[in-house]
């Protein structure tokens, strides 16, 4: 019960802490609202009657995917700064599990990222993305797995580096040329060779694609707009998901006893 409490407790103050923090709120709005509001109207007026699907919908399951493995990977990634700067160093010298801190995060940072969805699919009401409320249910199973990758690879990366500054420069540069990879706003299906390769192996390209794959599960565009199985995203999300949260967590717990 003692580390159950610490893992509710960590979690609830990274809920907390987006609850308070406005600004944090409003960014979070900012690239969805600019992506598909701006990007994805411009592509469904000019290429949605080539294209043979709503480039809206497209873009919108995208960055659904997105948000969740974005937001709760950098969530985890702020782990960094709580051990170095803030009130919340204290956990790292309590009588709690590395293990609970790490669970307790990525539970906190999930609650951050669906919190998030909540604006996302607000502001696809508003400029008139087709949203079926039925699939958005179905999607809740698949957006903790989202939440859940997001996190084994904020880990993953988090165990690689060794203070906030680090961070700030290579967590970026990791991310965001997922953005592009991984087909959040435009198709990947055809791609010079060297982009084809990156794009599959980048781990954002597997929870876009499980995302996209169940949202338009039963649409005409299916087989237009997801490039595998939704079997075959869940096994490579699992893998990727296995690694990262083992070999993490591994190298995150051995650092901490050695500083």
């Amino acid at each position: 019960m003692h580390e159950i409490n610490a893992i509710f407790t960590i979690a609830y103050r990274d809920f907390t802490k987006l609850l308070r923090d406005r600004s944090r709120m409003l960014f979070s709005l900012i690239f969805p609202i600019i992506f598909i509001g701006v990007l994805g109207g411009s592509l469904q007026s000019n290429l949605s009657g080539a294209a043979g699907y709503n480039f809206l919908s497209f873009i919108f399951a995208g960055v659904l995917g997105q948000t969740l493995f974005q937001s709760t990977g950098s969530g985890v990634i702020s782990l960094i700064e709580d051990r170095e700067n803030d009130f919340s160093q204290e956990i790292f010298v309590s009588p709690i599990s590395r293990y609970s801190i790490i669970v307790g995060k990525i539970l906190g940072e999930s609650l951050v990222a669906l919190t998030q969805l909540i604006g996302i699919v607000g502001f696809g009401l508003i400029i008139g993305v087709p949203i079926d409320f039925l699939g958005l249910v179905r999607l809740v199973p698949f957006f903790l797995i989202a939440c859940l990758f997001g996190g084994s690879f904020g880990i993953f990366v988090l165990s690689n580096l060794k203070s906030q500054r680090s961070a700030n420069q290579i967590f970026p540069f990791i991310m965001f040329p997922q953005f592009f990879l991984s087909g959040v706003f435009s198709p990947i299906k055809e791609l010079p060779p060297v982009l084809y390769v990156l794009s599959r192996i980048a781990p954002m390209t597997y929870v876009v694609d499980l995302i996209r794959s169940v949202y338009f599960w039963g649409d005409p565009a299916y087989s237009k707009v997801v490039l595998f199985s939704t079997g075959f995203d869940l096994l490579i999300v699992g893998l990727y998901s296995l690694v990262f949260i083992v070999a993490g967590t591994y190298f995150f717990i051995r650092n901490e006893k050695n500083r």
